[in-house]
């Protein structure tokens, strides 16, 4: 599926700073990596919280998406409201000479392409290189978002600028650099980021990034 006609994308382009926690979360974890909630536990914590679309982006796994979709599934045969799930995964890379995290969201479950970044633990070699991660995840029919740009060395316009060159679809724009127990965007670093990508014509995407038990929070 081409990027530009990717389903995610019509979702994406109307995220601003009011979106996360809220309406929409495109960065979370559970214990299939390293956050602190059951995958149903989460899905469910979700769906009570109203939220809209969502995406679990475990480190170097998919393991959650199956059991919170089959409970979704559940929901609306019993006719209640539930969030949209969305697959994703955190893939770790290097980006001029720098380790990066790189999202991918809405791809195809199980898709051979990214069997190798869907073991757990990040991966050695050519396949490290953010490269290879963006055109795994694109194989896969998903979209490849640079994670945090400003938790990096490097300063985050120029990793945006060299991820864009590489084909990214987009950038997580609005994100909690304080970690605060409350999530709560980042201004000015949030703006400029937003800004940037923009300018770049890419997508901008939010999420909490929580680890914890609260999908509000770090």
């Amino acid at each position: 599926m081409p990027a530009d006609s990717h389903p995610l994308r019509a979702v994406l382009e109307t995220v601003n700073p009011q979106s996360c926690p809220g309406e929409l979360n495109f960065h979370c974890h559970t214990i299939c990596s390293d956050g602190s909630l059951q995958p149903a536990d989460l899905i469910q914590q979700a769906s009570s919280n109203g939220l809209r679309h969502l995406a679990v982006t475990d480190h170097h796994s998919s393991a959650a998406y199956l059991p919170m979709q089959a409970w979704l599934q559940e929901q609306q045969e019993k006719g209640r409201p539930a969030p949209t799930l969305w697959t994703g995964m955190e893939i770790s890379c290097i980006l001029r000479g720098c380790l990066i995290h790189m999202l991918a969201l809405g791809f195809e479950p199980g898709h051979a392409s990214l069997a190798i970044y869907n073991r757990g633990d990040a991966v050695v070699g050519e396949a490290l290189r953010a490269d290879s991660v963006v055109k795994a995840i694109h194989d896969a029919g998903g979209l490849a978002v640079l994670a945090h740009p400003a938790r990096y060395r490097l300063g985050f316009r120029d990793l945006i600028d060299a991820a864009a060159d590489l084909g990214i679809d987009g950038g997580e724009a609005w994100y909690d650099y304080d970690m605060q127990p409350q999530w709560q965007w980042t201004p000015i670093v949030c703006e400029q980021i937003d800004a940037h990508l923009k300018n770049l014509g890419l997508l901008r995407t939010c999420g909490t990034d929580s680890h914890g038990v609260d999908l509000r929070g770090r």
